[in-house]
């Protein structure tokens, strides 16, 4: 049955992906990969100076400059797993996550709660937006300095990353790592690291930053899973 109160529930996977809820779920209906393929992508070029500031600037101004997005997205767990799908954003607050099969997940958020959708199982599981990290990239204005605890800026030539930790999600800190590409400057990837340790990287591609997603995509419907068994 559906949940129609925000909350937390008590088997909440471990790997963190973007909304902490569904690294876990998503990679264990996917095929396992090569563990080497799974690591975090690391910078080809050498070490090089760069000013923490200007590319905090560079990357509020990318948040705050388009206000949607549409993208491809590759999900690695923890375990090596991967999964993939379609990536909405339309700040503030609304975001889907569409996995594509096998996997049966659908997360979307309405600019209020998240809903977590298994079509598998036809449960709906709602959590708070405040509750789970990366919120801060569903503000109205991003403001990454004022919203988080920057850790450290580092790259080189090619990609820039920001470390951030996330204090506000249930069960602990989350440290996160933004990873843009430094010509165009443009979000690649991010990286979440959960309270127990666990890593989940989510990798962008065909990013589309000009056409804004349909409002359908964001609505929470709680009948829905009720058709579904039709």
């Amino acid at each position: 049955m559906a949940s129609r109160t925000p909350r937390m529930h008590r088997s909440l996977p471990i790997a963190l992906a973007i909304f902490a809820l569904i690294g876990g779920r998503a990679s264990a209906e996917s095929k396992p990969m090569n563990l080497q393929s799974a690591k975090v992508a690391k910078p080809v070029g050498k070490p090089v100076p760069l000013d923490p500031d200007a590319v905090v600037a560079k990357a509020n101004a990318y948040f705050n400059d388009d206000a949607t997005m549409i993208a491809r997205f590759t999900q690695i767990g923890g375990d090596g797993r991967r999964t993939d799908g379609q990536l909405l954003i339309d700040r503030p607050g609304r975001m889907r996550f569409a996995y594509a099969p096998p996997a049966t997940l659908e997360v979307v958020a309405d600019g209020t709660s998240v809903a977590v959708i298994d079509r598998k199982l036809h449960t709906q599981d709602l959590y708070f937006i405040a509750q789970t990290p990366l919120k801060f990239l569903l503000n109205d204005h991003v403001d990454l300095a004022a919203d988080t605890k920057i850790m450290g800026v580092s790259g080189d030539g090619n990609t820039a990353s920001i470390d951030i930790e996330d204090h506000a999600t249930f069960g602990g800190t989350s440290k996160i790592r933004l990873t843009f590409e430094q010509n165009p400057f443009a979000l690649k990837q991010w990286t979440v690291v959960d309270p127990q340790g666990y890593e989940t990287v989510v990798s962008l591609s065909d990013i589309d930053l000009q056409t804004k997603p349909d409002d359908s995509q964001f609505k929470i419907n709680t009948e829905r899973l009720l058709d579904t068994r039709r």
